[in-house]
C-alpha cells in the first residue's frame, strides 16, 4: 500500500503541535513547585553563611520553577524522611541528590535522571583504606541515613564485620571523620570533594580507592523524587528539565560546581 507523504507528514506536523500544546497546558496548571531537601549535603545543596538556601539542586530546582513558570517553595526535612514526608504531602517533589534505585521506585515515582555522580570511600591521607570488605573489615565508616551509601555499606560491608555507623546528616559524618571516630566515610565524590575535602576540616585525607560501582543498590542516576500517581507534575517536570538539558542551562550550571561531566542526556 502506498503511504500519501503530505498527508503522513502533515498528521506527524499535527501530532508534534498538539503534544507541545498538550504540554504547555500541563506547565500552565503547575502553579508552585514544593522541593524538599536535606541542606547539608555541599555541593548538591547547603546553606550560606547568611542561611540561604545554594547548591547546584537548588539552581536547577529555581531554573525548573521559571521555565514552569512557578513560585519555587523549598522545604528542608531529614534525607532519611523525605520519602515519607513526600508521601504525607508536606512538600511535592524531592530534589536532594537522590539517586533514582529499583527499592526507591517501589514507595515513589521519579523523573527522568539528570545526573550521575561516582560514588567513593575518602580516609586519611595513607591510610591504604580501600572499598572492600578485606580492608575495612574492623573499621568504622560513616554514610548519611536513607542514602544509597548507607544501603549499600549495610547490604556489602556490614554483614561481613565493618562497622557501619549512620548519621542524621552528612556534616555530623565529617565532625566525626575529622575527629577520629571514624575511620572513613563513604557518599558520593563531588560531595567528599567540595564539601569536605576541598576545606580546611579536610585536611589531611583523600579519596580511598576507586569508585565504587553497584547498579543495583547505587542506582545509576538522580532524579526528582513525587508521589506516585502525580503524574501531571512529573511530566511538567520532565519537560521543563528536557529543554533545560537541551539549551545548555543545566550544563552551564553543572559547570560552576563539578569538575567532570555530569549531566545524563
Amino acid at each position: 500500500m502506498k503511504l500519501n507523504f503530505r498527508k503522513t507528514a502533515a498528521f506527524a506536523a499535527l501530532t508534534t503541535t498538539a503534544a507541545l500544546i498538550a504540554g504547555s497546558a500541563l506547565a500552565a496548571d503547575i502553579k508552585e513547585v514544593r522541593f524538599g531537601l536535606e541542606a547539608s549535603y555541599a555541593p548538591f545543596e547547603s546553606k550560606s553563611a547568611t542561611g540561604e538556601l545554594q547548591g547546584f539542586d537548588v539552581d536547577v530546582g529555581n531554573a525548573v520553577c521559571a521555565k514552569l513558570k512557578a513560585k519555587c517553595v523549598w522545604v528542608e526535612n531529614s534525607f532519611d524522611g523525605l520519602i515519607p514526608a513526600l508521601q504525607a504531602r508536606k512538600f511535592n517533589t524531592i530534589n536532594s541528590d537522590m539517586t533514582i534505585t529499583e527499592q526507591r521506585k517501589q514507595a515513589i515515582d521519579f523523573t527522568d535522571p539528570i545526573y550521575s555522580i561516582p560514588n567513593q570511600l575518602i580516609a586519611k591521607k595513607g591510610s591504604g583504606l580501600q572499598p572492600t570488605v578485606a580492608s575495612l573489615k574492623g573499621k568504622r565508616v560513616g554514610v548519611l541515613q536513607g542514602t544509597i551509601q548507607e544501603t549499600y555499606a549495610k547490604a556489602r560491608w556490614a554483614t561481613a564485620g565493618v562497622g557501619v555507623e549512620s548519621y542524621q546528616t552528612q556534616d555530623q559524618v565529617y565532625a566525626d571523620l575529622a575527629s577520629g571516630r571514624l575511620d572513613a566515610s563513604f557518599q558520593d565524590s563531588e560531595a567528599a570533594s567540595k564539601g569536605f575535602l576541598s576545606r580546611a576540616q579536610g585536611a589531611g585525607f583523600a579519596f580511598a580507592g576507586p569508585a565504587v560501582v553497584d547498579d543495583k543498590l547505587l542506582g545509576s542516576g538522580v532524579g526528582y523524587g513525587v508521589r506516585k500517581g502525580d503524574h501531571a507534575l512529573k511530566d511538567a517536570l520532565n519537560q521543563a528539565l528536557k529543554e533545560l538539558k537541551a539549551d545548555g542551562t543545566i550544563d552551564k550550571i553543572a559547570a560552576k560546581y563539578f569538575d567532570v561531566k555530569v549531566v545524563l542526556k
